[in-house]
């Protein structure tokens, strides 16, 4: 008769359940690990991108480069604009303490420091100011208008307070590129973010040449309705500071208080009379063609200039 061999199932089970035990400890080490290792990768993404610099400037790709160092002169340097500057300092006070404030148009005089008191006010206002309170300036370029909805919307949800500044603005005839900062301006649904404040500079009042202008008014069915639209962009700025050629005594004022500064010595009535004669041959005086005479003659005494 034969012998019946022993069955072997019998002696997998223990051994099958512990390694079945095994897999389940291993699946939940390698989640745990997973786990710690997406949330380590995930915390540099809370640092917040405006932490690094006070002024940035925006590119139409979607990428704001940090500015480190600010190419500006000190306030008190700015002469001839005081009202403008007192104006455009309390303004920039009451946005960066969260009250209401204006969009600002800068226009008028070619070289009378309006970009110059932009970037004069912006420090200013850091100066006296905690890092989670400063303001930070981003300039955004003319040509670069039509991507202003796309900034608007990054800054919308930060806790810092913006000046956004485009200096030079300006539109030709067949420009609608305009329709977009007039948007912004209050037009659009959801408006300038409350953090967000524009100043923008210009050499022309309504931001259009005159004649460009006159062309739409002549050649439209309706000349009113013609330039209603782009003249009323100017409007849509709440303050207005107009710049104006400087008087002689104005533009000597400036060389000597640029002078003083950075410890340009020459006798009074010489220093009067060549200056004089290089805003004479340069067909005006102004901030601009004062700040370059002063850097004429600082090259030539040898006077090295720091710029802040």
């Amino acid at each position: 008769m034969a012998t019946r061999k022993p069955s072997a199932v019998t002696t997998k089970g223990p051994a099958a359940a512990s390694e079945h035990s095994a897999d389940e400890r291993i699946a939940r080490a390698l989640e745990a690990i997973a786990a710690h290792l997406s949330a380590a990768s995930a915390a540099p993404e809370q640092v917040d991108p405006f932490d690094s610099a006070d002024a940035f400037v925006w590119h139409p790709d979607g990428r704001l480069a940090p500015v480190p160092r600010v190419s500006r002169v000190d306030l008190g340097l700015l002469k001839g604009i005081d009202r403008m500057r007192d104006i455009l300092i309390e303004n920039t006070e009451r946005f960066a303490d969260g009250l209401p404030a204006n969009n600002a148009l800068l226009w008028g005089a070619r070289g009378m420091g309006k970009s110059s008191l932009v970037k004069a006010a912006h420090a200013s206002i850091n100066a006296s100011r905690q890092p989670a309170g400063r303001l930070k300036l981003i300039e955004i370029h003319r040509e670069d208008i039509e991507s202003l909805p796309e900034l608007m919307e990054l800054l919308r949800g930060s806790s810092f307070r913006f000046i956004v500044f485009c200096d030079d603005l300006s539109f030709d005839g067949n420009d609608a590129s305009y329709k977009s900062l007039k948007a912004v301006l209050e037009g659009g649904i959801e408006g300038r973010p409350d953090n967000v404040i524009l100043y923008a500079t210009s050499n022309r009042r309504h931001l259009l040449a005159r004649d460009m202008i006159e062309n739409e008014r002549s050649t439209a069915i309706n000349p009113g309705e013609a330039v209603e639209e782009k003249v009323s962009l100017s409007d849509r700025f709440g303050l207005w500071l107009g710049f104006h050629r400087c008087s002689q005594d104005e533009y000597l004022a400036m060389v000597k208080g640029y002078c003083g500064h950075f410890g340009i010595k020459l006798a009074e009535d010489e220093l009067e009379r060549e200056a004089l004669e290089w805003s004479t041959t340069r067909g005006s005086r102004s901030g601009r063609v004062a700040w370059q005479f002063t850097q004429e003659l600082a090259g030539r005494l040898g006077v090295r200039i720091a710029i802040k």
